[in-house]
């Protein structure tokens, strides 16, 4: 592992992705404290929200990812081939797709604020619900897209550090903003969404700065002025990027899924308030993964477009041996000894402090099935062969994660555990049995003869 190019690229991005993961539980933390004109608490039901939103965050990401993910691979193989004008080419058309994307998320944002009350939720939840995730997905169609070109570029170019202070930027902006939109101006869950909106700018300027540098200097470098088009490059890009997507949908789907599953329940607020720690502490403990998974899908590509098949899939075994090791080292320790502390800080009430407790046993488990799966695919996405990702995504959530969540929610007093617990539990198992059986498929599959450089 010593020479890994691999734990160089994704150094930076572990640190960037955990703080701003960390600072992502700022909405949450702030959430919990609203209360209304009557002094009546609003933190469970602005938490349950929050929670609500998830799985459209998971959509908006998903198309991020997904483009974002189609790009880096075609630019860094472009670049690994020194093909100039293909990456002209890519840069142009990444701003047709991004400009779709944007319109298409304002019209989400539209949905949301016109058919929220529909869903049968409380009224406060309801209006919570609508108020948040009307403000972040129309405001995240302005700024959060316009980021791709940029911080594709610079992870083509393996410039993790960029990527690094670009994160950190947006974190640090949206704290400020939330203090001053929560305390002194009173704004309440709209300041809380508006500030997260407002504070990817910063982000989103930093990034532009540092690829427009890069870019100078690659369009004067003598081995990137290798001639030659792409017949396609929007379809090129989509090839790879709808696919990348649809496995973040998926993921998205599982989400929500369960919440329409709790809603069901005799007190759905507080079961979705559980859900939704259980669900955001998954996330924040699995960003280190993320992060080794987005420095290796670039590197992936580079590497192939170089011809080197052997040290793709060194890097490959780098990333998982790194990511056992981050599960026992951190990730126990974090869940037993700091997750008490956090479920009781965010709840209002008993039942939910104590349903939030009862998933803290199963977070490790589900962070160890995230781990194969999600490095499999970082694999898949860089060799541009998204297919086996895809279908790894849908048999995971749709053969495995939905249907066991349904049954284990079902049948909780026979397996003698609440009904989140039996759901964070299904949940397990579906992430565990999907990430080791991709991994062995990919071992088996990622070879010279079935992918040449």
């Amino acid at each position: 592992m010593k020479r890994s190019k691999l734990l160089v690229l994704a150094g930076p991005l572990v640190l960037s992705f955990w703080l701003r993961s960390a600072f992502g539980w700022i909405d949450t933390i702030f959430a919990s404290t609203l209360e209304g004109a009557g002094g009546d608490k609003l933190g469970d039901a602005s938490i349950a929200a929050i929670g609500l939103t998830l799985p459209l965050e998971f959509l908006l990401t998903a198309c991020w990812v997904g483009a974002s993910n189609g790009l880096t691979a075609r630019l860094a193989h472009a670049m690994g081939e020194g093909a100039s004008e293909k990456v002209a080419q890519l840069k142009r058309a990444a701003i047709l797709i991004i400009s779709g994307l944007a319109i298409f998320f304002l019209g989400v944002s539209a949905v949301v604020w016109f058919t929220s009350d529909a869903f049968g939720l409380d009224p406060v939840l309801a209006k919570q619900f609508r108020i948040y995730a009307t403000v972040l997905m129309a405001g995240s169609a302005v700024s959060s897209f316009w980021s791709i070109l940029p911080d594709s570029l610079v992870k083509a170019h393996q410039d993790t550090r960029a990527t690094m202070w670009a994160g950190l930027a947006s974190s640090l902006t949206n704290i400020g903003l939330n203090a001053l939109f929560l305390f002194v101006f009173e704004w309440g869950i709209f300041g809380i969404a508006l500030s997260t909106v407002l504070g990817r700018f910063a982000g989103l300027a930093y990034a532009w700065s540092r690829a427009s540098h890069h870019e100078k200097l690659r369009m004067v470098h003598p081995a990137q002025q290798i001639t030659g088009k792409m017949a396609r490059p929007i379809r090129g890009i989509l090839a790879l990027a709808i696919p990348s997507a649809l496995g973040f949908v998926l993921l998205g789907t599982e989400s929500m899924s369960v919440n329409f599953i709790l809603k069901e329940l005799p007190d759905p607020t507080s079961a979705i308030a559980a859900w939704s720690i259980f669900d955001q502490s998954v996330r924040f403990l699995a960003m280190p993964i993320i992060a080794l998974g987005v420095a290796l899908l670039p590197l992936v590509a580079r590497l192939k477009g170089e011809g080197r098949m052997d040290d793709i899939r060194k890097e490959l075994n780098v990333g998982l041996r790194v990511s056992g090791i981050y599960l026992v080292a951190l990730v126990l320790p974090l869940t037993y000894f700091v997750g008490p502390m956090v479920a009781k800080a965010l709840t209002d009430t008993d039942v939910t402090e104590n349903l939030a407790l009862s998933t803290l046993v199963w977070m490790p488990f589900a962070v160890a099935g995230l781990a194969p799966f999600l490095l499999c695919r970082a694999t898949f996405d860089g060799l541009q062969q998204p297919r086996p990702s895809l279908l790894a995504a849908a048999l995971r959530t749709l053969g495995l994660v939905i249907p066991l969540v349904w049954w284990g929610t079902s049948h909780n007093d026979a397996l003698g555990l609440s009904t989140i617990g039996a759901a964070c539990l299904a949940y397990v198992v579906g992430a565990v049995v999907s990430g080791v059986s991709f991994f062995f498929f990919t071992r088996r599959h990622c070879s010279e003869k079935r992918f040449p450089g």
